[in-house]
């Protein structure tokens, strides 16, 4: 899957509305401070595949619960090869493997010594494809736990083996994005300036009015519409007449697009 400029501005608006659930506050700091505990090791990983430590910190949680005795690309253990997948890695070496080799094999696999677009935007298109596209090809109406577990993004349904999805089970796993989200709250994880795209004519707002077209920038604007007096608007991501009522209510302006801003 290509990283649009529609998965860009997808990417960037939850990143920004993430909120962690209250509950999950205590879980999410205790991993963090395991992560900045073993920052050393992740660093040295980091300085030689060029990519930043907090991105094979949070691979590691997701990929090996934070042990150091598993391989970073699936939680297999460090005495043999991988079995699960992908199998048989490292693929040179006699095992046991150290952890800094395992994990050195898993970023190169995944090509992520040759990305560099580490922004927030970059860094959370590679961390969903390392997991892998299922959730956006098959189940849109999902946000991948991978990503969002333990925030308001995500509520329930996962894939509980390969192939098989269920709508009813909830992932416990922290997401990745949860945790640098809060990371970069504690200036933790600093992420690359997203890259500049020129202006041109046939660019569009993120807010505008787009009743057709679900968005989520125009589902963050509703709930905040919905917190000043007298604004009473379905957060659904549809910018229709009722949200650029409400947006002019607060700014004197319709939306971008509404015909009635002319």
């Amino acid at each position: 899957m290509k990283l649009t400029e529609r998965l860009r501005s997808d990417y960037g608006c939850l990143f920004d509305t993430c909120i962690i659930r209250a509950n999950r506050t205590a879980e999410v700091e205790s991993i963090i401070r395991a992560m900045v505990s073993n920052l050393a090791r992740y660093q040295q990983v980091a300085d030689v595949v060029e990519i930043p430590w907090f991105v094979i910190a949070v691979i590691h949680l997701m990929e090996a619960s934070l042990r150091f005795d598993r391989h970073l690309h699936n939680g297999d253990p460090l005495t043999e090869r991988t079995t699960q997948v992908p199998p048989g890695r490292p693929r040179t070496g006699t095992p046991p493997f150290t952890w800094e080799e395992s994990a050195t094999d898993a970023l190169r696999l995944e090509r992520m010594d040759r990305w560099s677009d580490w922004s927030v935007m970059g860094t959370l298109y590679k961390l969903e494809g390392y997991n892998g596209w299922g959730y956006r090809k098959w189940h849109p109406e999902v946000l991948s736990p991978y990503l969002w577990s333990g925030s308001s993004h995500y509520t329930r349904g996962k894939y509980v083996a390969d192939g098989t999805f269920s709508n009813t089970a909830v992932s416990r796993q922290m997401g990745a994005a949860v945790i640098l989200r809060r990371m970069a709250e504690k200036n933790l994880a600093v992420f690359d300036p997203e890259p500049e795209t020129p202006f041109s004519e046939t660019s569009m707002p993120f807010l505008r009015y787009a009743p057709q077209e679900k968005n989520t920038h125009a589902n963050a604007l509703q709930a905040f519409l919905n917190t000043l007096p007298g604004s009473y608007v379905k957060v659904d991501g549809y910018a229709g007449d009722k949200t650029s009522d409400a947006f002019k209510r607060a700014t004197g302006y319709y939306l971008h697009g509404d015909s009635r801003s002319n």
